[in-house]
């Protein structure tokens, strides 16, 4: 029996620090600067992505955010990074502090293992 791959969505934790020109502007300002300015470029750009943004900066100096984006495969996230260093997210409303990304439960899914969790149903 040949063993089966299948391709894992990406996952990658995207840690951010807000910048003096994003915290200027009001709530307001900010997401419509997001609706206008990011959102479409990465619609544009690419498909197979989601988000969840989490704030942090109550208890992180370094890192005020951090987003959380799941891909389809490699090439819809490498998309998406490319869409955003086209926008004013990249540096200009946000630095880019570090990017952490892997694959859900890899070495499990690399060795046929169930993989361990702490989540029940």
């Amino acid at each position: 029996m040949t063993a089966g791959r299948t391709t894992p969505p990406v996952t990658a934790f995207m840690l951010i620090k807000t910048t003096p020109e994003w915290l200027a502007m009001t709530p307001r300002e900010r997401m419509a600067a997001f609706a206008t300015q990011v959102v479409p470029a990465i619609e544009a750009r690419t498909t197979g992505v989601r988000s969840r943004f989490y704030d942090t900066e109550f208890y992180s100096a370094r890192v005020t955010d951090v987003w959380v984006w799941e891909a389809d495969d490699h090439e819809a996230y490498q998309l998406l990074v490319d869409a955003l260093r086209e926008t004013p997210f990249w540096d200009r409303y946000f630095q880019v502090v570090d990017l952490l990304v892997g694959t859900e439960n890899g070495y499990a899914r690399t060795y046929g293992l169930e993989a361990v969790t702490t989540v029940t149903t």
